[in-house]
């Protein structure tokens, strides 16, 4: 079975916080490729940036629909989603429960569960099924190390074995230590990705199915995404470092702050709203093009009720997540 662990969190946005890193023995910073599964450095993935970021050139419907069937179906029957998150965290997972009810043909090639048994065809999501004292990287900010062992708790656990994707995000990531993120993701890759020192049934090793991390970059803010430790520049050390060990990643920066006809907007927040293009250009987007035939509503559970992703007054933010997301998916499982 393809094992690939998603762990996506992100909640609503306290305060910006420094880091307190506890400086343990097991905070390795040797970089290995052990959370590659794709191998190649061609930039070969539809019009994709990057092979392994999906940005805002990977989150639109004409490069979801180029990706090979075959491709969406492996994903869809062999991956097995942790994602927890509250807040800009359902721009993801309400995009991917909406998709479903999109297009003829949608319900049967994006088919989901939420928090139930898996089911046959459907893509198995466990959504906010995740425990522990820290709900996003932004509160891990606080102690790198017991969020370490937080999702070693959740991945040691035999009830959680068939898990294998991961992908954390953070609430607001200004202000907050990207350098211990990427140090403490590097650290788990070592451990639980393939290959990895803690994965085979011999002493020490707590599960045999490895994991793939996915990385998270953080939302936009109005007006304040450039400068030290602003979302621009935090959003460009973890892409660099993602580039350059071949380890995924969904780029919400990117998609925040790119209209549908690819124009940046750097002053742009998270739904779109810039005051440069003068107006929200995701509005105007959605505004302009037909429901159904465009864009999707995005819905709070499968076949749930119809919603916008949080602090979104659009549906167009998360259908881009959603694409962007079912990309990674694929390419995990092979495609190129």
């Amino acid at each position: 079975m393809t094992v690939v662990l998603l762990y996506l969190f992100l909640v609503a946005c306290g305060g910006n916080g420094g880091s307190n890193v506890s400086n343990d023995s097991d905070l390795n910073n040797d970089i290995s490729d052990g959370n590659d599964v794709i191998d190649d450095g061609d930039n070969d993935s539809g019009t994709a940036s990057s092979a392994y970021v999906a940005d805002y050139s990977v989150a639109t419907e004409a490069v979801l629909r180029a990706i090979p069937d075959s491709y969406i179906d492996s994903a869809r029957s062999t991956l097995h989603i942790a994602y927890n998150h509250t807040s800009h965290g359902t721009h993801v997972s309400y995009g991917v429960f909406g998709l479903p009810d999109y297009k003829d043909g949608d319900e049967r090639r994006f088919g989901v569960t939420r928090n139930s048994l898996p089911e046959a065809d459907k893509l198995d999501f466990h959504d906010n099924e995740i425990g522990g004292a820290f709900q996003d990287l932004s509160q891990a900010d606080a102690n790198w190390m017991s969020w370490r062992h937080q999702v070693r708790n959740y991945l040691d656990d035999p009830a959680n074995e068939a898990i294998n994707v991961m992908l954390w995000s953070w609430c607001n990531i200004a202000g907050h230590s990207v350098a211990d993120y990427l140090s403490s993701m590097q650290t788990l890759i070592d451990e639980y990705g393939p290959g990895g020192s803690r994965i085979g049934s011999g002493v020490g090793q707590t599960r045999t199915t490895p994991v793939t991390f996915i990385f998270m970059t953080g939302h936009a803010n109005t007006g304040s995404n450039t400068g030290e430790g602003n979302p621009r520049e935090q959003a460009s050390l973890i892409t660099d470092y993602c580039n350059t060990h071949h380890y995924f990643c969904i780029d919400y920066y990117s998609i925040d702050t790119h209209a549908m006809d690819g124009s940046y907007y750097e002053d742009a927040g998270d739904n779109g709203n810039s005051t440069s293009y003068g107006g929200n250009f995701y509005e105007d987007w959605q505004a302009a093009h037909s429901l159904g035939v465009d864009w999707y509503e995005n819905r709070s559970t499968p076949g749930g009720v119809a919603t916008y992703g949080a602090h979104n007054s659009q549906h167009i933010t998360a259908n881009r997540k959603a694409f962007a997301f079912w990309w990674v998916l694929a390419r995990i499982v092979g495609y190129q």
